[in-house]
């Protein structure tokens, strides 16, 4: 389905701030303190420091390595091939050699490794979770992967996260002890940071509302709110008395306005509120 042209501006500007936050995270923390946490920027980690040549930066491999993976994907993905992988890949590789032009790093920020390493995995896991939520990716070993999934039938999860484990594990030969260890712990806090993220950006309320009075809370979820509503009619189980039950879907801030509304106008009403992060349809995710 086509989206609207201010749903795709939304998109557009979210991808961007994905990307940015993404490059922060790799550029000023990763880079600097040797932190390899797999993917292109941990393989750019590596490579940058058996490089001959002094212009060869990790900003610069992660560059050409992003841009090498979008050839790859043109030419063997075709019509699979999204215009959003192409605009986050192209833009992800500028703002990082961006970065470098315009703020040179000759060490880390601070000398708390652990504190930067917080923010190496804090500011890419936000904006992976961003990305991943309006269906786009930052490209590179992303890139990998489908064509892996068009192509074989391996598990294509299961192989990303083998390379990540090898890229992060080649910090202990290529820096040291310490930093290897840094490098593993960061890959682990980013697959749960990320997941987290992507939860807490989808969570919305789910109300079961139990009443005999179900025009009160209808009215004011359809008209006040701008909800819909399904109503089914159910019995007491003890009583035999019929009620009945209205299902709601809404953000949290609508939430915390009909839990007041019923307290106050349906003071009988029996309701439950359940989080979830996987609502699909109008006003929700789109499936």
């Amino acid at each position: 389905m086509k989206l609207s042209l201010k749903a795709q501006f939304r998109d557009f500007l979210l991808m961007t701030l994905g990307i940015v936050l993404v490059s922060i995270g790799v550029y000023f923390f990763k880079f600097p303190n040797n932190f390899s946490m797999g993917g292109v920027s941990g393989l750019a980690v590596i490579l940058a420091p058996l490089s001959p040549f002094p212009w060869l930066t990790a900003s610069a491999i992660n560059g050409i390595i992003n841009i090498l993976f979008l050839f790859l994907g043109f030419a063997m993905l075709n019509r699979g091939f999204g215009l959003r992988t192409v605009y986050c890949s192209v833009l992800y590789s500028l703002v990082i050699q961006v970065f470098e032009w315009v703020c040179p790093l000759n060490g880390p920020l601070t000398d708390e490794k652990v504190l930067e390493l917080f923010f190496a995995v804090i500011f890419p896991a936000l904006g992976s979770a961003i990305l991943f939520n309006i269906d786009a990716s930052s490209g590179g070993t992303d890139i990998i992967a489908m064509i892996l999934k068009k192509y074989t039938g391996l598990d294509v999860g299961k192989a990303l996260l083998i390379s990540d484990v090898v890229i992060a594990a080649s910090t202990f030969l290529i820096f040291d002890i310490e930093t290897g260890l840094f490098s593993m712990l960061g890959l682990v806090l980013k697959s749960v940071l990320v997941d987290s993220v992507i939860e807490s950006l989808n969570r919305r309320k789910n109300f079961f509302i139990i009443t005999s009075q179900p025009e009160v809370a209808c009215d004011f979820i359809t008209h006040e709110l701008g909800r819909g509503a399904t109503v089914w009619e159910g019995q007491g189980a003890y009583t035999h008395e019929p009620h009945w039950i209205i299902l709601t879907a809404l953000s949290r801030g609508q939430a915390v306005v009909l839990r007041r509304f019923l307290k106050e106008k349906d003071p009988k009403a029996f309701f439950i509120i359940a989080n979830s992060s996987e609502i699909f349809g109008k006003g929700f995710l789109r499936a």
